[in-house]
């Protein structure tokens, strides 16, 4: 997924913990293998290849996330939108080009054309999946939430294993369960948004939920001195261009919460609370101008936070 991953266990022996790497790196590979568009012989890949409007067998993980992808769009107005795929690649975020120029508004116009969650269609036959496009073109493209399901696999994994006390993340993902070592909590921190220095602007402590945060400060292109950030905005067809650089959202499953940080991150910051404030969503919110930054913090968010320190 073009990330990494890190698992902090509490508790278990040095010998136990390489057989788990063995173990998980097998696990996020199998995830890589089903969801990357980087790889042509991906689930998503393949699906994307095909020209027809046939409907075509996915596993029930990708069913997973494109159900909740779905239902989040939905609640957003289309912000959070996985069958962007073309203008991914257009922007030269996807595999197959790198960006050289601006794209034109006929380019753009073009591919927005090809986009569209509701040409998108999941069918559960006695527990197997198929997906189908009424749209041949359509291509999905599920890096944006491919972090938060791989997060979770990597947390019911460790509930297999019958391990209690650990921290799981996949890129900007983590979910915990337990507590670490000495009963402390574990704790997570908010990366300050900026590439140019590595600091953390919040910790928390995290007991037995998720959290993702999507930011446009790490992955962009810079042409003639304008950057444009890796998120793409459905409505317009071009990167998300807004004061709001970083968001954070604490939930129980890592997939809901990498659903929830892209699609709010691609809005403006009054949008953004808005549908916070409407959902009920723990969100964090971090805007810029010039060189100051503003947080707002939802009240659940704060709740969360005052939780876990009464826990800690």
């Amino acid at each position: 997924m073009g990330t990494v991953w890190t698992v902090s266990l509490s508790g278990v022996n040095p010998i136990r913990k390489r057989t788990l790497q063995c173990a998980i790196q097998r696990l996020l590979d199998d995830d890589n293998n089903q969801l990357s568009t980087w790889r042509n012989d991906s689930v998503v890949s393949r699906f994307n290849k095909y020209r027809g409007t046939k409907p075509q067998p996915i596993t029930q993980e990708i069913a997973d996330i494109v159900t909740q992808a779905l239902s989040v769009g939905h609640k957003m107005n289309g912000a959070m939108d996985i069958t962007i795929g073309a203008l991914v690649n257009l922007w030269g975020f996807g595999p197959k080009t790198l960006l050289i120029h601006i794209p034109t508004a006929l380019e753009i116009n073009a591919a927005r054309a090809l986009t569209g969650a509701h040409h998108l269609h999941l069918i559960n036959i006695s527990n197997q999946f198929y997906l189908y496009k009424d749209l041949p073109e359509i291509s999905i493209d599920l890096s944006s939430v491919g972090e938060g399901f791989a997060t979770d696999h990597l947390a019911r994994f460790m509930e297999q294993e019958g391990i209690d006390n650990y921290l799981v993340s996949v890129g900007g993902a983590v979910r915990t369960h337990g507590q670490k070592s000495r009963g402390r909590a574990w704790k997570v921190g908010i990366q300050k948004p900026t590439d140019l220095e590595n600091s953390v602007q919040a910790v928390i402590a995290l007991n037995g939920c998720a959290i993702s945060t999507a930011g446009t400060y790490r992955n962009y292109y810079e042409i003639n001195g304008k950057r444009f950030p890796h998120l793409i905005n459905p409505a317009t067809g071009w990167p998300t261009q807004n004061t709001l650089v970083s968001v954070s959202v604490i939930a129980s499953t890592a997939l809901e919460a990498d659903c929830w940080d892209s699609g709010l991150l691609i809005l403006d910051i009054d949008k953004a609370k808005k549908l916070a404030q409407k959902y009920q969503k723990a969100v964090y919110l971090i805007s810029q101008n010039g060189n100051q930054f503003t947080t707002w913090i939802s009240p659940q968010f704060s709740t969360v936070i005052k939780s876990s320190a009464v826990k800690s």
